[in-house]
């Protein structure tokens, strides 16, 4: 039960005086006229200038281009495996090449080991687009990494270029039941403990993949600036997702310039250290694709921009647990000024920071695993490994977003001490939280 001393105002606040603690579960506790004005003055121009620059930079879609036929740039088509039967791998010449006996070499052992045991041969029938109904066979070998079962849904690759028994290959499996499943529990499982906040949420996410697949990706192929591009989406994002999951106050717009000063602050040593150290961007197939096909996209440029958007959603994290927790201070002991504040607040931010920079480069390393795992085959050195431009990309990648991210927390401690510090409400708004702050250390 509430003390009838306690501010009725903001309702997640008594929601949160019942657990007997000051956490406040709803929006934050209302601040003054003035302070609420410093900060429009500041947040309504940033806001604005990310307006202008969706409306300037918006692509209207991705550029068109004759398909290349290669990796992902294939035109595909959906298929089903209507029949799998058993062969002998030597009668269906399995490894497409001559055994040639000699297992000293990798070519070698492989074309040996295809021509032996046995493989699969499966009837595929496609299903989409205009060749609906044609069947072709498809060679599985015995150590292929993926088989086929009969039923399955297939992603198959055409090729109208080449010979007709060798149009269609499958290239895939259609895996839509899983991952819609998947996504299913998860959005379940964040609405059954977030409730509002979860639905908020995932309104949220779902906003980030529209602004990304809609704006950032179609604008960077139509040779926009790929930093400029990412930081527009990224404020757009950042505002959309904060205001949208923490709602319109004080401490959600401190969070946002927190943010927003850390993003600039990882664009400013990306964009340096990216050229000192000449990493071109263009490192793998996919990347080699890309720029074949879309020449005045800026590789360099692309790399920064995956390193400011990589980073965003952690320190979405780190400045509204900043900021939230300076919040909670300044209402358990509205006595404590800034420094104070400051003070309690780096503390909790220490603990971030620890477990944050751990995440962010087990993240990336987890990412990278398959390439580590290349170089200890190889028993290179760390030096060595370390300057291969592959590795060196990832090394950047982690070392800037993590500088971003601990600078987050005394920007973002030092901004909230000071708002909140500075915020003087009225005695009408100041009187009945103070009693109330006394009320719940009465009933402790």
């Amino acid at each position: 039960m509430t003390s009838p001393h306690e501010t009725p105002e903001p309702s997640g606040q008594a929601h949160g005086q019942t657990h007997g603690h000051a956490h406040s579960h709803g929006p934050a506790a209302p601040v003054s006229q003035h302070l609420r004005k410093v900060i429009a003055a500041v947040l309504i121009p940033f806001a604005t200038a990310v307006v202008v620059g969706l409306a300037v930079l918006w692509p209207g879609g991705a550029p068109e281009h004759e398909r290349t036929g290669v990796g992902f740039d294939r035109q595909t088509e959906q298929g089903e495996v209507v029949r799998v039967e058993k062969v002998d791998c030597k009668d269906v010449n399995a490894a497409q090449v001559p055994p040639t006996g000699d297992t000293t070499t990798p070519e070698g052992r492989e074309a040996v080991n295809a021509q032996q045991g046995q493989c699969e041969k499966a009837t595929v029938e496609v299903t989409t687009g205009q060749d609906k109904g044609r069947r072709f066979t498809e060679i599985v070998q015995p150590d292929a990494p993926r088989q086929l079962d009969e039923g399955q849904g297939v992603v198959v690759a055409y090729a109208p270029d080449a010979p007709r028994d060798l149009q269609y290959s499958v290239t895939d499996v259609i895996r839509k039941v899983p991952m819609a499943l998947l996504a299913a529990i998860f959005a379940l499982a964040v609405v059954a403990v977030g409730r509002m906040r979860g639905v908020m949420a995932l309104v949220a996410l779902a906003v980030s993949f529209a602004v990304l697949t809609l704006f950032i990706l179609p604008a960077i192929l139509q040779g926009s600036n790929p930093l400029v591009v990412a930081v527009v989406g990224s404020s757009a994002i950042m505002l959309i997702a904060l205001y949208s999951c923490h709602g319109l106050t004080a401490r959600t717009s401190v969070a946002v310039l927190g943010t927003l000063i850390s993003l600039l602050l990882i664009g400013l040593l990306g964009s340096l250290f990216i050229g000192w150290a000449s990493l071109s961007g263009n490192t793998d197939d996919n990347t080699g694709l890309i720029h074949g096909l879309y020449p005045n996209i800026d590789m360099s440029g692309l790399l920064l921009a995956g390193v400011i958007i990589g980073s965003l959603g952690v320190l979405d994290d780190v400045t509204v647990t900043q900021t939230s927790a300076v919040w909670e201070l300044h209402q358990a002991d509205p006595k404590m000024g800034p420094r104070a504040l400051y003070r309690a607040g780096i503390r909790i931010g220490r603990d971030h920071i620890a477990s944050v920079v751990n995440t962010l480069v087990l993240a990336y390393a987890g990412a990278a695993l398959p390439l580590l795992l290349l170089f200890s085959i190889a028993q290179s050195s760390v030096g060595t490994v370390a300057n291969s431009e592959l590795v060196a990309e990832e090394i950047v990648r982690t070392l800037v977003g993590s500088i971003g991210l601990v600078a987050s927390v005394p920007v973002t401690t030092a901004l909230a001490a000071l708002v909140v510090s500075a915020d003087r409400p009225g005695p009408a708004a100041a009187g009945p939280a103070v009693r109330g702050g006394r009320g719940r250390r009465r009933r402790k």
